[in-house]
C-alpha cells in the first residue's frame, strides 16, 4: 500500500513519488479489460474489484502493488460485512 506524497522541486515545479504505507490481505476478483484511443495511441485500462480485510488507512487515491502492477484506487466500499471491504482499483497502460 503506497500513498502520494507531493513535493516541490529545486526548479519551482512539483514531483509527485509514493510512499510506503504497509500491506493489506487482498482477494482479487475478475479483470475486466477496456481499450480507448488517446490522441492517435490506444490505451488499455484495466479494472478489478477486490475484497480486502478491513484497514482504516485504505481510502481513495493510494496504490496497491500486486501481481508486478501497481493499481489506483478508485472506490472504497465498507458495506461488505463487518471486518471486510471491497475496493474498486484501476491500472491504465
Amino acid at each position: 500500500m503506497f500513498r502520494p506524497v507531493e513535493t516541490v522541486t529545486a526548479q519551482g515545479g512539483r514531483a509527485v513519488f509514493y510512499e510506503a504505507m504497509g500491506q493489506v490481505w487482498l482477494k482479487a476478483g475478475v479483470r475486466r479489460r477496456r481499450e480507448t484511443g488517446e490522441a492517435g495511441a490506444v490505451v488499455v485500462v484495466e479494472t478489478l474489484k477486490a475484497e480486502v480485510r478491513a484497514d482504516p488507512r485504505l481510502e481513495e487515491g493510494l496504490r496497491l502493488r500486486f501481481s508486478g502492477a501497481d493499481w489506483k484506487v478508485l472506490v472504497v466500499d465498507q458495506t461488505l460485512k463487518a471486518g471486510q471491504m471491497v475496493l474498486e482499483l484501476e491500472r491504465v497502460r
